[in-house]
């Protein structure tokens, strides 16, 4: 658990932007280095596949997550104290001026400024113009990356506040299953997808569902790092996600793993999980179940959503717009991972799921049938 929590750390400390996730990239491939049986190509996208060295005749089961998380990155320096940066991702207008960002620049050195003004209807993506807190001289280049200035990744208690969770949290966990799962005798294969550009409409995900970057076969478990609502609070475990605003993921996939829960939270009362639609946004899951995959969504519930603080209060102008760090409960990190786990082992277990609804559906016809009549 505590190897877990530190990748979680790291990998929610690095800079990363839709286009722009190399950072991420390059720790997942130390990681893949540093771990045996592991192999990772790179589709024509650059979507990362970590695959095993077993093989199987079961269908194939990828974890999915995504590598990039809304930020800024440099469309031009226009002068010794000023920048223009392009915004990927979906903030809203009220958090940007004002607010202080840092800029890194080709060795990882970051930069202070602030934001002086919003292009809010720039296309394709809203443009700043920020003031640098020194005077450099032709320091950045166009694509360089900038995000809000925050604190770096830490533990208080059970929460994880950091400059990205979403969804580099779930790309931690990924690994942390994959870790745990290449030590199950009896499996399938199961690996990891994870895709470029999921902030700008799913970008990576489109185009691996599209060229068929993992088998047409495969069991996708989509992983989000998704706004908590009272409903599905924080720290009350990781959650199954249904659905979003734009469609119920694959229902055969998705009770599946209900029953394989449902199964395990008998013997195991004190595990928490949740299972609920979460409709703040549209994933990954809903792009491949377009293209003709099985999926659906895990999902760990997210505080401060896109580093927007007082999400609900700002729109209703009752409080100020403030950036702040993103929140997780490790509880539910682990429990996510552990989720997964649990999941897949499940999934390769050959048992007539479906019978057992299907048979107390007819249980429960007979013996009310008679009211029919």
């Amino acid at each position: 658990m505590k190897r877990h929590e530190q990748w979680l750390i790291d990998v929610t400390n690095l800079p990363t932007a839709a286009g722009r996730e190399y950072s991420v990239i390059a720790w997942v491939k130390m990681w893949v280095k540093r771990t045996k049986g592991i192999t990772l190509k790179e589709d024509t996208f650059g979507n990362l596949l970590l695959t095993q060295s077993r093989t199987s005749s079961k269908k194939p089961i990828f974890i999915t997550a995504h590598l990039d998380h809304p930020a800024f990155v440099v469309r031009k320096q226009i002068d010794e104290t000023h920048l223009e940066l392009e915004f990927r991702g979906g903030v809203n207008d009220a958090y940007f001026v004002g607010t202080k960002v840092e800029i890194f620049d080709d060795k990882q050195q970051s930069f202070e400024g602030t934001i002086v003004s919003l292009q809010a209807k720039a296309k394709p993506f809203k443009r700043v113009k920020v003031k640098l807190k020194k005077s450099i001289a032709g320091m950045f280049v166009q694509d360089d990356i900038a995000r809000w200035k925050l604190k770096p990744s830490i533990i208080k208690g059970d929460l994880l506040h950091a400059p990205a969770c979403d969804d580099l949290a779930g790309v931690a966990a990924a690994l942390g299953a994959l870790d745990k799962l290449k030590g199950e005798r009896g499996m399938g294969h199961v690996g990891v997808l994870l895709t470029r550009a999921e902030e700008i409409g799913f970008v990576g995900a489109i185009a691996a569902a599209n060229a068929k970057s993992v088998p047409k076969s495969s069991r996708l478990l989509c992983l989000e790092t998704s706004r908590s609502f009272p409903e599905s609070p924080i720290g009350a475990g990781p959650i199954l996600r249904v659905g979003d605003k734009t469609s119920v993921f694959g229902p055969e996939l998705t009770n599946a793993i209900t029953e394989i829960m449902n199964d395990y939270q008998k013997k195991h009362p004190s595990f928490k999980w949740q299972r609920k639609l979460m409709p703040g946004g549209t994933c990954e899951s809903t792009a491949f179940c377009q293209y003709g995959y099985l999926s659906t969504c895990l999902c760990l519930p997210l505080g401060n959503y896109h580093n927007m603080k007082d999400i609900d209060g700002v729109l209703q102008k009752k409080k100020p717009a403030k950036i702040a760090s993103e929140i997780i409960s490790i509880r539910d990190f682990h429990g996510l991972i552990n989720m997964l786990v649990i999941s897949c082992v499940g999934l390769d277990k050959s048992r007539p799921r479906s019978a057992s609804i299907k048979g107390l559906l007819q249980d429960r016809l007979a013996k009310h049938k008679h009211l029919l009549d």
